[in-house]
């Protein structure tokens, strides 16, 4: 089975994804996690931005006077979502070089749920080259199991030991531990989404792939929506004038609130079956992040136990960190998480 890590050092483990060109096969069929719902808002975002002039898209009053009685979901929208869904095992691409076909086949509404799959059509060996090519079809289906899409494309993916950051990486780990992918009935392969409390041993680490790096809009919006009004975080020119200091950045910092919480995100796909923070304790911002910076992290198991009260799950202490380019330690803390037990939780009732 395809790993999702790589052994870096005894009980240290680097998260990685995607698959080399040669472990493609044609047939190969992958059920891509997570699907994620999208809003109206969603829709007029999208419809907005790219100054999008069918009214269809964001006017309600209009849309109920059609046969689909709703806004209906802009086509290119859907199709980022599904593609986009499809990163984790295309994740070592160089480029989509083709479309061969894109195909809209049933209506997207706000408030509908969007999966990926992907099937391998073919493979194109490309000999003297860094990369061969995929013939693949991602299909988007719905909530219901509706194909809402079918997208046909030649993508270029890097062949074992040519990828610049995997290249060199040992990602042969076996294990339904370790493993990118659950193994189905009829053959087919579904990205799963975390390491169970039974697998997650005390004195392991792992390093969450690759970095973080918060753009300066980012930073500033975030401040915004959570009502940080201090112009130290959202006037660049207020805090390059009045509070940067000499050989630091002159962009805005980052809310404390909002790094720490985009470090946290990171931990999220080791840790994908958390059912619930229960704590977090010791929390040392070592100093401000700016915009651009690269920001890395690892968690490290403290200890565990079995929950008294929830049968189905259990109870993990974790240390993560988070280390700046020149590998200064930023941020620590301790947390104390509800993690479920295998076979346990809402996977298989919600298709993951």
């Amino acid at each position: 089975m395809f790993s999702a890590y790589a052994k870096i050092d005894q009980h240290r483990y680097r998260e990685i994804f995607g698959l080399d060109f040669e472990q493609f096969e044609k047939g190969q069929l992958f059920h891509h996690r997570p699907g994620i719902t999208i809003s109206q808002q969603d829709n007029v975002d999208e419809a907005t931005d790219t100054m999008n002039s069918a009214q269809l898209h964001y006017d309600q009053h209009y849309a109920s006077n059609t046969e689909w009685q709703h806004c209906l979901g802009v086509s290119t929208m859907t199709l980022q979502k599904v593609l986009g869904g499809s990163w984790k095992t295309f994740a070592r691409k160089d480029r989509i070089i083709e479309f061969t076909s894109i195909a809209m086949t049933h209506p997207v509404f706000g408030g509908d749920t969007l999966y990926a799959e992907s099937e391998i059509l073919g493979v194109e060996e490309c000999p003297e080259d860094e990369c061969g090519i995929l013939r693949v079809e991602t299909r988007g289906t719905n909530q219901h199991g509706d194909i809402v899409t079918r997208v046909t494309y030649n993508i270029r993916i890097y062949k074992a030991g040519q990828h610049p950051y995997y290249g060199s990486l040992d990602c042969q780990l076996s294990g339904d531990k370790f493993s990118a992918y659950a193994l189905q009935a009829d053959g087919s392969l579904k990205e799963s989404v975390g390491i169970y409390f039974e697998d997650l041993q005390p004195g392991e680490l792992y390093e969450h792939a690759a970095y973080k790096l918060i753009s300066p809009d980012e930073a500033i919006s975030h401040a915004q929506r959570s009502l940080e009004w201090n112009p130290k975080y959202v006037d660049p020119d207020f805090y390059k004038n009045y509070l940067a200091r000499p050989g630091e950045s002159s962009l805005p910092p980052v809310t404390e609130s909002y790094w720490m919480g985009a470090m946290t995100a990171c931990t999220t796909r080791t840790l994908g079956r958390v059912v619930a923070n229960l704590a977090w304790t010791d929390v040392k911002l070592h100093r401000e992040v700016f915009p651009n910076e690269k920001l890395r992290v690892t968690s490290e198991i403290i200890d565990k136990r079995e929950s008294r009260s929830r049968p189905d799950q259990g109870i993990v202490n974790v240390l993560t960190r988070c280390y700046d380019e020149a590998q200064q330690e930023v941020l620590s803390y301790r947390r104390t998480l509800l993690v479920y037990r295998k076979d346990r939780g809402p996977y298989e009732a919600a298709g993951y």
